[in-house]
């Protein structure tokens, strides 16, 4: 058999790999870890005071029990998702991760980047749902809050997530 034929012959079929896909276990789920031993695990002395900030400010503002996500993303609140390609799962409301490069909050999923409140955020950068700072006094809290609060009502609202705080 010509080499590219045995290589074609190897590939999963689309509905093959579909299937495999949808059997997939989600990595980024809800664990039984301390979110207070993790976050006094954070190496970085900043770091780690910037997580216990944000931890304060999530709590207070979505009125949830902060729960680990894996092994890294603190999270608040959950909603149940599911496409029309027929995947779905459970994730986390809104969320961060103190991580050692910066710290990632995943505040933007329901809101994206051209949101008003990025223009008055202060220095970030930000990714497809999250919004990557290095110090947290980079960035006004008054509207880090707001844009907390802001995500995570929108994203209780487009996934039917009943809420204290909606």
């Amino acid at each position: 058999m010509p080499v590219a034929k045995k290589k074609a012959a190897k590939r999963k079929a689309p509905a093959e790999k579909t299937a495999a896909s949808k059997k997939a276990e989600m990595k980024t789920k809800p664990t039984a870890q301390s979110v207070t031993a993790f976050i006094n695990s954070v190496e970085n002395e900043a770091r780690r005071r910037d997580a216990k900030k944000i931890l304060t400010m999530m709590k207070k503002i979505t009125g949830e029990k902060a729960v680990m996500w894996g092994p890294s993303i603190i999270g608040f609140g959950t909603y149940h998702y599911k496409y029309e390609s027929g995947r779905e799962g459970d994730m986390l409301l809104v969320g961060f991760s103190p991580r050692k490069a910066n710290m990632v909050l995943y505040v933007l999923g329901s809101l994206g980047d051209k949101d008003p409140l990025l223009a008055k955020l202060g220095k970030y950068k930000n990714g497809r749902a999250c919004l990557y700072v290095n110090k947290l006094e980079d960035v006004d809290e008054n509207i880090l809050g707001k844009l907390i609060a802001k995500s995570y009502k929108a994203t209780a609202t487009k996934w039917g997530v009943k809420t204290n705080r909606a």
